[in-house]
């Protein structure tokens, strides 16, 4: 059984990428990833919001994928516990996708990004209320860059390093006093 701190994994499966393209499906496998927690079906049902047993629809849909897998027991071995296989996943977009794997991309990509931008809007919709340093620390640029392939290839490579020490799943055992989720977006892409 792999444990969550391994390499990242990478999606190329048609049906891992249509299993994954669900609001819900999604929020199991960013929690799993985010906290490294082994999670049962009642504890994602309050994650999601949804009841427990389509929860557990969820959760068998996400493991014959492939994308989940049951965890060892926490105690009387009564309810099932799940976990990631891996500490993320990420999706290689091929330019020799068949038009099946071009249509699961294009779903799971929709399904992430409408979660991401809902997200940005609800802050957004709250910001005047947060506390002023959070309000102050927060932001939201865009920036147009003149770059390389290799160029953007290590400028994506350097954010991800400052960002992967201070990942919820690096901290969550000993977190600085006044911490708060924060969800970082960033994108780098060619804009013609």
């Amino acid at each position: 059984m792999a444990e969550v701190g391994q390499e990242p994994r990478r999606i190329t499966d048609p049906k891992m990428m249509r299993a994954l393209a669900h609001p819900a499906r999604l929020a199991i496998l960013e929690h799993l990833n985010t906290t490294g927690e082994a999670t049962t079906a009642t504890e994602f049902a309050e994650i999601v919001g949804l009841s427990p047993s389509a929860t557990s629809y969820h959760l068998r849909e996400l493991a014959k994928a492939g994308m989940i897998q049951e965890a060892p027991s926490r105690g009387d071995g009564r309810e099932r516990v799940w976990q990631s296989p891996a500490a993320s996943w990420g999706l290689d977009m091929e330019a020799d996708a068949d038009p099946e794997t071009r249509a699961a991309e294009e779903a799971l990509l929709a399904t992430y990004l409408d979660r991401d931008q809902a997200r940005l809007r609800a802050y957004l919709a709250r910001a005047r209320e947060e506390p002023p340093e959070w309000n102050d620390a927060a932001g939201l640029t865009t920036s147009t860059i003149y770059v390389t392939p290799d160029e953007l290839k290590a400028f994506f490579e350097a954010v991800r390093a400052q960002i992967e020490p201070l990942m919820q799943r690096n901290r969550k055992d000993a977190p600085p006093e006044g911490a708060r989720t924060v969800r970082v977006h960033f994108a780098a892409f060619p804009d013609d």
